[in-house]
């Protein structure tokens, strides 16, 4: 297994982070009567965030390992947090927090060159 950069982990955490922005879209989406004006905005918003990630998605697995990869998108559960909390205003609770703890510290071990 080659080492991760950082460069390319700050890459990855850019691309899941615009992951996670879609799912931001589809709930404000869901705020809106089907087919209304705002709700196909959201909408649209959505999939076009799904389709730069998509294109973003494969640049970054050309870079990495695909099991580093996939690793790494385990921490859109902090990126979902972080947006709950700024965009929705949704209380953190210290089971979140934890639950986020074990899932960096289970990243880093992934990204770590094995020593």
């Amino acid at each position: 297994m080659k080492k991760i950069s950082f460069k390319t982990i700050l890459a990855l955490q850019m691309v899941v982070m615009i992951y996670t922005l879609s799912s931001v879209m589809a709930k404000l989406a869901s705020g809106y009567e089907a087919l209304s004006l705002p709700f196909l905005f959201f909408y649209g918003a959505e999939i076009l965030i799904l389709g730069v990630y998509a294109i973003a998605w494969q640049q970054i697995i050309k870079r990495c390992e695909l099991s580093v990869a996939y690793a790494n998108r385990s921490m859109a559960i902090l990126w979902s947090l972080i947006w709950t909390v700024l965009f929705f205003h949704e209380a953190l609770t210290i089971k979140n927090i934890i639950g986020v703890i074990i899932v960096f510290a289970g990243t880093m071990i992934v990204n770590s060159d094995g020593e």
